[in-house]
Order: structure tokens, then C-alpha cells, then sequence
């Protein structure tokens, strides 16, 4: 369960929200435009960032420049 450790782990890089236009999904509640957020592991369509609520979340990368 290495996702209960990317919390603790070093940060990858940094990434700058650039919207929260979701069309399925309020990430207005957890994501800032113009913050930057710590990113702790990626995949090919996903960012996993410690968002607002100062947790783990997995976000699409086009919320992301």
C-alpha cells in the first residue's frame, strides 16, 4: 500500500493550478487557481498532490500547468 506513504515521501515537483472548470467532478473545494501544489507521485492522466485539505488527492493534469 505504497499510496498510505506518498504523504512522507519527497516531493517530485511543484505544479501551479491554472483552473477548477470541472465538467464531472467540484474540485473548487480542494484546488486554489494560481496555487502551487507539491506533487508526490504521477501517472500518465493523473497528478497526486496534498491539496487544500492538506491530503492526498489525485487530480486530472489539465487542472495543472
Amino acid at each position: 500500500m505504497l499510496h498510505l506513504k506518498w504523504k512522507d515521501a519527497p516531493t517530485l515537483r511543484t505544479v501551479k493550478c491554472k483552473h477548477t472548470n470541472a465538467s464531472k467532478y467540484l474540485v473548487s473545494n480542494v484546488l486554489t487557481v494560481g496555487k502551487d501544489y507539491e506533487v508526490k507521485n504521477e501517472t500518465e492522466e493523473f497528478i497526486f498532490i496534498i491539496d487544500n485539505t492538506g491530503n492526498i488527492g489525485g487530480y486530472y493534469k489539465d487542472y495543472f500547468e
